[in-house]
């Protein structure tokens, strides 16, 4: 079975194609152009690179989020897409659990964090497995401080990766000391080879759903729906 594997829920684009828990081919970009601008042209190259056609693609593992309300919207816009002209079954990931995947089997406590403005992140906390990361927290919309009292649940190191350690680490470094460890560069950011393999373990576990009946995971509401609601309570006053 061969499944392709997207994540535009962050500024980095990724995609890949996997095949019994192989990755065949992968691509990230995180040069900071849009997402409709360098998906496409990503995913023929991955196909491509694989030596297989569109054709034979089985399945589609899109990130789900939360992440960024454009980026989850283009990507999985994208697989919708692709998964209607192909006539293949989709599957949403979560975009904190395929940050995590990468260091799961090292046993610990694993946080991916995304910058979700604001001054919060988007959060989850997982304990790594063998298998894949299992959630003990999350997902959540909060702010440093609250992340950090969170974990106080769990002993013992905690390595935080994804878009937001940048913005936040030396926060993280006053609140939890050397608890925090930080993931290497290689490992930070999403890829779409983590999307492409868990999607792969949902699709043959359980199969798919149609494209129709995927939706995204925004946590909390966009700018434009908070100004809209804001508008209407006035309206109704």
């Amino acid at each position: 079975m061969f499944v392709l594997g997207i994540e535009a829920a962050t500024p980095v684009a990724g995609v890949a194609v996997v095949e019994k828990g192989r990755i065949m081919a992968e691509r990230l970009v995180n040069n900071r152009r849009t997402h409709s601008v360098n998906l496409l042209p990503m995913i023929k190259a991955v196909i491509e690179e694989s030596g297989i056609t569109p054709a034979q693609i089985n399945g589609i593992a899109v990130s789900s989020g939360p992440g960024s309300f454009t980026g989850l919207r283009i990507g999985m816009t994208t697989a919708k897409t692709l998964a209607l002209v192909w006539q293949v079954p989709i599957i949403g990931v979560s975009t904190l659990e395929a940050l995590a995947l990468p260091l799961a089997a090292r046993g610990q406590v694993v946080c991916p964090i995304l910058n979700a403005r604001k001054n919060e992140v988007y959060a989850a906390i997982y304990k790594g497995t063998a298998d894949r990361p299992q959630l003990l927290l999350g997902p959540l919309a909060v702010s440093i401080k609250e992340l950090a009292h969170g974990l106080e649940a769990w002993a013992g190191a905690v390595t935080f990766l994804g878009d937001g350690v940048p913005e936040f680490k030396e926060q993280l470094l006053q609140l939890l000391g050397e608890r925090a460890l930080f993931a290497p560069q290689s490992a930070l950011l999403p890829r779409g080879g983590a999307v492409a393999e868990l999607g792969y373990l949902e699709l043959a576990r359980h199969g798919g759903m149609t494209p129709l009946a995927l939706t995204p995971e925004y946590i909390r509401p966009s700018e434009a729906e908070v100004k809209l609601s804001a508008q209407c309570n006035k309206v109704g006053e």
